[in-house]
């Protein structure tokens, strides 16, 4: 556990990062805007282009904070799985939850034919799909709260976790199996993750999801430091494990639900950004580690986005692409180097 005041410097080159890489997505896109505009435009000056201040405060801007919440969100959810496991490769959706938000979705987009009134009457938007990924999640995680209710052994819950995951993917693929054509692109389209796709009401949301997993996630630092000593160990502090449990449990719920119900399924980053994080800081205590993470992840969604965005080209490549290329080195590195992982 180290001194606050050590890691001064480490969070402020952080948080200049977040605000260059902040600023790059937003100047950075399909259409080439200069970059003095584009500040003109956020400081509220008038610009030369009326259509460019619509661009960047109708798409860019919104697409940059979502992108934030999301990286951020991941990040944390990841944090927490990897600490109440023990385990440096859990993420961010092991309990199942990114796959029972697909569920939902799958059962919008796929369900046609037994939701055949609702989707002529144009129930199918990016409202509804949010909703049923929502639902979805929520089912999901309800289900492992029950479960948690009744098994003490965290890697049994893991492992439930993997299973609810395992049944709810393999209803969506027997939903693919017989869906038609246009309703399966539509479903992959959504599978492939964009932060590009919410109005600023839906962001409001997303915001009020996130705000609600940090705030437990901060409540539980305490038992969180204490769990990586072992259960025991928790206990004999005076942690109350099965509070706690449900707490941390709750948290990645809102975390990776919300995130994956406003933009799909995105890989990688909850799962690479703490080991990245720990690099940087080389502590284990979340006092340190959970505003570190949120930093981190959020600068890490802004640079995946910034290159999935193809500055200057029409074309957007999967968010979920860029993501994979990113965190698949990351966990073959964590592999060859586990010995030496801080846990």
């Amino acid at each position: 556990m180290g001194n606050t005041k050590t890691y001064r410097l480490p969070f402020l080159l952080l948080l200049v990062s977040l605000v260059v890489c902040f600023g790059l997505n937003i100047s950075l896109g399909s259409v080439s805007i200069p970059f003095s505009e584009t500040v003109n435009a956020l400081v509220g000056g008038n610009l030369e282009n009326r259509s460019w201040e619509y661009i960047i405060w109708s798409f860019r801007v919104p697409k940059a904070f979502t992108a934030v919440l999301v990286g951020s969100g991941l990040a944390l959810s990841g944090l927490l799985m990897q600490t109440l496991f023990r385990n440096p490769l859990a993420g961010p959706f092991v309990l199942g939850i990114s796959s029972g938000a697909s569920l939902g979705a799958a059962l919008l987009i796929m369900g046609s034919s037994l939701f055949s009134g609702f989707m002529t009457s144009g129930l199918l938007n990016d409202i509804s799909l949010a909703i049923a990924s929502s639902i979805g999640s929520f089912l999901v995680l309800l289900a492992v709260m029950v479960v948690a209710a009744k098994v003490k052994d965290t890697m049994a819950l893991l492992i439930i976790g993997l299973m609810f995951g395992s049944i709810t993917a393999a209803i969506v693929s027997v939903l693919s199996y017989f869906t038609d054509a246009e309703k399966l692109q539509q479903f992959i389209y959504w599978s492939f993750g964009s932060v590009g796709n919410l109005s600023w009401a839906q962001l409001s949301i997303l915001l009020g999801i996130i705000l609600i997993g940090i705030l437990l996630s901060i409540v539980s630092i305490k038992a969180l430091n204490a769990f990586l000593l072992g259960e025991n160990y928790a206990r004999s502090l005076g942690v109350d494990l099965k509070k706690s449990r449900y707490a941390i449990i709750i948290a990645t719920g809102l975390l990776a639900g919300g995130v994956t119900a406003f933009a799909g399924p995105i890989a990688f980053i909850g799962l690479a950004v703490p080991h990245l994080t720990r690099q940087i800081f080389s502590t284990t205590d979340h006092k340190i580690l959970v505003p570190a993470v949120l930093i981190y992840g959020a600068i890490l969604m802004l640079l995946c986005d910034t290159v999935a965005q193809l500055p200057n080209y029409a074309s957007v490549l999967p968010i979920n692409a860029i993501t994979s290329i990113l965190g698949a080195p990351v966990v073959i590195w964590l592999l060859v180097r586990k010995r030496r992982m801080v846990f």
